[in-house]
């Protein structure tokens, strides 16, 4: 009975550990990217880790072509950091960070939010207008 109730705890402590944080490995809605989210310092932050379509149609690395900032502009869209600045510690929801989307080259405030141990709720937001998306947990 006694290894019983410590399996049981040992098992809620997992969960809970799952749910602390957005530490990991998330697909993107849409499925076009894999974005591992880590620790940076103090903060939470994130980089493409895969993408579906890593080459343009003529064989060429894809690269941030879009971004507002020339000198950027080739740097590749594979290892690119996306999110940064979400202050770790606490359950969350994570709230002051940036979400750079490089399809247009534009940052936005956003927020992390786990729904589940497998569900995050990634909401980037201009002034009072924000959309959210869904990204499904890789590992």
């Amino acid at each position: 009975m006694l290894r019983s109730l410590i399996l049981a705890l040992a098992l809620v402590g997992i969960a809970g550990a799952a749910l602390a944080g957005p530490e990991g490995t998330w697909l993107t809605e849409g499925g076009k990217s894999h974005v591992e989210i880590r620790l940076c310092g103090e903060e939470f932050c994130g980089r493409i880790v895969w993408l579906r379509e890593p080459h343009n149609e003529d064989g060429s690395v894809k690269l941030d072509t879009n971004n507002k900032d020339e000198t950027l502009r080739s740097r590749g869209i594979l290892g690119l950091e996306l999110l940064s600045g979400f202050a770790a510690g606490g359950e969350g929801p994570w709230e002051g960070g940036r979400i750079y989307n490089p399809e247009n080259g534009k940052t936005y405030r956003s927020n992390l939010r786990l729904k589940n141990a497998d569900t995050l709720r990634v909401s980037g937001c201009v002034f009072i207008f924000c959309e959210t998306q869904v990204w499904t947990r890789v590992e």
